[in-house]
């Protein structure tokens, strides 16, 4: 569980994924997300083919959450970066 102070910087990025089947694809995507130091949540909506991941840009950048993506099977077409 994270632990959330008002000074915590987050970043907020959507990732376009595709490869997933199932809903249990995107149960894999945010287990692997969320077991990351740094992800403070991960969710993924298969119907909408996204992943959507808020994280202290500290500790980890928008290509290492894609590289954490696509090392579990699944492909990032593209990003989408907002603050939050």
């Amino acid at each position: 569980m994270a632990i959330f102070s008002k000074n915590l910087e987050t970043k907020k990025t959507t990732f376009q994924i595709q490869g997933m089947h199932c809903v249990s694809c995107a149960m894999c995507i945010d287990g692997c997300l969320e077991d990351t130091p740094g992800v403070i949540k991960a969710e993924t909506i298969f119907s909408k083919s996204l992943t959507i991941v808020s994280y202290n840009p500290k500790q980890l950048t928008t290509e290492k959450v894609k590289e954490i993506i696509e090392k579990v099977g699944y492909h990032v077409t593209s990003t989408l970066d907002s603050s939050s």
